[in-house]
């Protein structure tokens, strides 16, 4: 895909109907929708979604798609806390039936060759890469190359684990789940060491986290060109 291909789908505007929501973790949860037979998306990619059926203030909010393209349903997760925003209020309030609008599928952030792939996910940053993992596995896409996902979440919360633990066994892919920087920047190092530019580096996490690892990445002289990052996460 390029540029234009990736961001034409944010000018389609549609509504998915709402089936469910349960809780992941203490935080998190996730909702469930219906998926419209053209809907189709690169997985790791984020839709930008709008509150139907109440007024508020900041109705519209991007998130990672957490389902696969190949899936049946499309997933959302996403953090909520005791005094949450007025739309993430909203989304608690849906009932069976009722419906959100939806643009896209669009950004960057999905596996387009065969290169040796780092996927760094902090704490409900996993979504993105719950879809290209289950996509992988889903699709038969077998690489011949490395593909790693180091998970990080300092409370130990690793929402999908039994999940993604399910997926490593059914794929080559590696899943590591990491509480401390410390141990995260040994593992990045690893990979770095081993693969440099050769390999693509994927980021998802809040701005701060996704920023640090970038600037720690350039020090290891990956070059910019081979991180790809989506800014559109829905911390805020």
């Amino acid at each position: 895909m390029g540029f234009f291909q990736d961001i034409s789908p944010i000018f389609k505007k549609r509504e998915i109907v709402f089936i469910e929501s349960y809780k992941e973790s203490v935080d998190v949860y996730t909702f469930i929708f219906e998926k419209e037979k053209d809907l189709k998306w690169k997985a790791g990619q984020h839709g930008v979604f709008s509150i139907l059926h109440k007024t508020i203030k900041k109705p519209t909010r991007p998130f990672s798609v957490a389902s696969a393209p190949s899936e049946s349903m499309l997933k959302l997760s996403m953090k909520i806390s005791d005094n949450p925003s007025d739309f993430k209020r909203a989304m608690l309030e849906l009932k069976q039936g009722m419906k959100i609008s939806m643009r896209g599928p669009i950004g960057p952030l999905y596996i387009d060759d065969n290169s040796p792939s780092l996927l760094i996910a902090g704490g409900i940053g996993i979504t993105p890469f719950r879809s290209i993992v289950k996509e992988i596995e889903n699709e038969g896409n077998e690489s011949a190359n490395q593909i790693s996902l180091l998970y990080i979440d300092s409370k130990g919360s690793f929402i999908y684990k039994d999940e993604l633990n399910e997926l490593s066994k059914n794929t080559s892919i590696n899943v590591s789940y990491l509480t401390s920087r410390e141990d995260l920047y040994k593992e990045v190092d690893h990979f770095s060491s081993k693969y440099r530019n050769t390999a693509k580096y994927y980021l998802g996490g809040s701005k701060t986290m996704v920023d640090t690892i970038t600037s720690y990445l350039k020090k290891k002289q990956v070059f910019k060109r081979n991180i790809k990052k989506d800014v559109f996460i829905g911390y805020k």
